[in-house]
This record gives C-alpha cells, sequence and structure tokens, in this order.
C-alpha cells in the first residue's frame, strides 16, 4: 500500500540509489565525431534544399491587405528573412546592411525598422505557425512520448541564465515585477519599475524525433511559459502517451493536464498523499516507490530537453533582443522553428 511514509523514505534514499544502482548501470556515452560531423553536414544541406518549399507551402495564406503602404518584401520573402537573421544571431541593423550586399544578388534592400517589424506581421505569424504544424505532420507526430523543460533567454548581455540559477535555484523561474500599493515611499519614474531579465521558454520535446511539439514564452514567469505551451499542445491536436517534467511541475494539478499519460515526475519533499487521489499523480508515485530503477530510467530522458537547450542557444543565441511581448513570442517561435528544422531530417529514436 502507498503511504506518504514510502514516499518520504524514497526520497531520502534517491541520492544514494541514483550513484550506486542508476549510475553505474547508465554510464555516459561516447560521441563518435566524425560521424556525427557527416550528418550533421548532410542534415543541413536537407534544410536548405527543402526550406523554400516548405515555407511557400506554410505561406499559402489568404491575405486581404489593409491601409498603408504595400509591403516591400512578398510573405515567404519576410519570413525567410526573419529566420534567417535568427540564424546568423545578427541586430536589426547588421541584418539590414547584410541584405544590402545580398541585394546585388537578390534585389533585396530593406531598412533595420523593416526587419523589426516582421515580429509584429500577423501574417508571418501565421506562415511560422503553419510551418510549425507542416514540421510535425512530416514526421508523423500524431502522439508523442515527451520530455519538457524551461529555461530563460537573458534581455541583457550581463545576465546568463544558467549561473544565475545555480544561484538562486527557483527563485530565478519568475521575473521581479512592478511595485504596487499607494503606501510605498514615492519614488522617481525610472524607479517604479524593477527591471525584467529574462524572456522564459518551455519546450515540450518529442522524444522519437527530438522535434518540440509545443512551445510557450512569456516575461512573467517559467510557468506562464508552461501555461502558454499547453495551450499551444491542445491546438497543435497532438496526444501525450508519456510525459516527463522536473520538480517545479511536482503536483497532482500539473499530472491532470496530461489525462490518461504516463507522468514521471519526481515529487518534492513537502508532497502529500490527499484522499481522493489524482490518478495520473498515484500512478506516477506507485512507480517512484515500487519500481524506482525503472522510474528513473524513464524520468532521466529529461536529459534531452536539457541537451536541446544547449544546443540552441550555442547555435542561435543565448538573448532575445526583442522587447514588446508579441515580438518576443515571436522571436522564441523563430528558434524552436529552426530546432525542429534541424531536426526534420534526423533519425527516429526508440524509447529504452
Amino acid at each position: 500500500m502507498l503511504t506518504p511514509k514510502k514516499v518520504q523514505d524514497r526520497l531520502r534514499d534517491l541520492e544514494t540509489l541514483i550513484k550506486e544502482q542508476y549510475k553505474p548501470l547508465h554510464p555516459p556515452k561516447k560521441r563518435d565525431w566524425r560521424t556525427y560531423e557527416e550528418q550533421w553536414a548532410q542534415r543541413i544541406r536537407l534544410i536548405m534544399r527543402n526550406l523554400e518549399p516548405l515555407v511557400e507551402k506554410a505561406c499559402d495564406i489568404s491575405i486581404v491587405e489593409g491601409p498603408g503602404a504595400p509591403h516591400i518584401l512578398t510573405l515567404k520573402q519576410r519570413v525567410i528573412l526573419l529566420l534567417l537573421k535568427t540564424l546568423y544571431d545578427q541586430s536589426n541593423r547588421r541584418m539590414s546592411g547584410m541584405l544590402v550586399i545580398f541585394s546585388l544578388l537578390t534585389g533585396v534592400d530593406v531598412s533595420y525598422k523593416t526587419v523589426e517589424r516582421l515580429y509584429s506581421d500577423p501574417a508571418v505569424e501565421m506562415a511560422l505557425a503553419n510551418l510549425y504544424q507542416l514540421m510535425i505532420e512530416q514526421r508523423n507526430i500524431k502522439k508523442t512520448d515527451a520530455t519538457g523543460d524551461g529555461t530563460g533567454y537573458a534581455l541583457s548581455i550581463t545576465q546568463h541564465y544558467s549561473s544565475t540559477v545555480s544561484h538562486q535555484r527557483e527563485k530565478a523561474k519568475e521575473n521581479p515585477q512592478e511595485k504596487t500599493g499607494s503606501n510605498e515611499p514615492k519614488k522617481d519614474a525610472s524607479s517604479k519599475k524593477k527591471v525584467k531579465k529574462w524572456v522564459y521558454s518551455f519546450r515540450l520535446m518529442d522524444l522519437r524525433t527530438r522535434l518540440y511539439v509545443a512551445t510557450g514564452s512569456s516575461i512573467r514567469s517559467e510557468r506562464a511559459a508552461y501555461e502558454a505551451a499547453l495551450k499551444r499542445l491542445d491546438r497543435m491536436g497532438v496526444v501525450v502517451n508519456s510525459v516527463r517534467l522536473d520538480r517545479y511541475y511536482s503536483s497532482p494539478k500539473d499530472a491532470a493536464r496530461f489525462s490518461g499519460a504516463n507522468v514521471f515526475i519526481i515529487p518534492k519533499k513537502s508532497s502529500a498523499i490527499h484522499i481522493p487521489i489524482q490518478k495520473e499523480w498515484l500512478r506516477n508515485l506507485r512507480g517512484f516507490v515500487n519500481t524506482p530503477l525503472e522510474f528513473l530510467q524513464q524520468y532521466y530522458l529529461r536529459e534531452h530537453s536539457e541537451a536541446g537547450f544547449s544546443a540552441d542557444k550555442r547555435m542561435l543565441g543565448w538573448m532575445i533582443a526583442q522587447k514588446r511581448a508579441d515580438r518576443i513570442d515571436t522571436a522564441e517561435t523563430c528558434l524552436s522553428t529552426w530546432h525542429n528544422l534541424l531536426n526534420l531530417y534526423g533519425p527516429d529514436h526508440s524509447l529504452p
């Protein structure tokens, strides 16, 4: 019978269990760099060969132009320009300067303001959403064994998310909010707000294809980004068979979000068993207590989420330069779109 004492005993033994039993059975794998580089070069060739047809299909949208000057660029050109800017991690001014050079070949020459406005262009947002859906359909992801995690993208070059999290832990997962209250002493207008440090991103990854099936972003907290990702998951229509989340989402309420799925979450030390208990959470606790090694084998597939964030930031940068919320969402979508493009032609991976 599952009891709160058994859960707490397993939590106390967890570190010893991982060190003495789990790690000896799961040594780190060595990478064959020559094979990796050959596969990487092949994937890049496939992406560049197929990017234009994919974007063209995603841009098959009926648009009624409103008042104002017509767009200098076609929708396909605007989407590709935004994706290339993300890939090369350039500022608006530098990207517009690069286009002046490329205009000798392409005839495209626009200002940095035009590049910035792409982030809030509704047609571009719809085309990116279509592109995302096309990639999910191309890999035939209807049901997913998923892993989810959150990270932060800096709004300032003086901040770095991973080092901040190592010092502040859970506190780093929420941005400082605006100060309110009439009893506070009056201050200058510049001191009424606390500076936002991070753009939070939550991404749910399919373990078979390594594609993100849903993403969300927020300037408030990682929890808000998580909620946005789950809303997008509902719109995508992908069914979750199993999911792995970290302790930040360790509650019966979070397990209930994935009805019918196998949930792998290590409970917090303060976890209690309330009656009636939620069935997905009960199944998670039973696995954690009764078959801990099998549970950990599934739970630690979360490393693919962490590896995905690391690869994304190394290639695409660890900052988001936009400040408006709508433009931040578009920038985050571009980052996760490139991750999916880079894994679109990768191998399928089977679960252990």
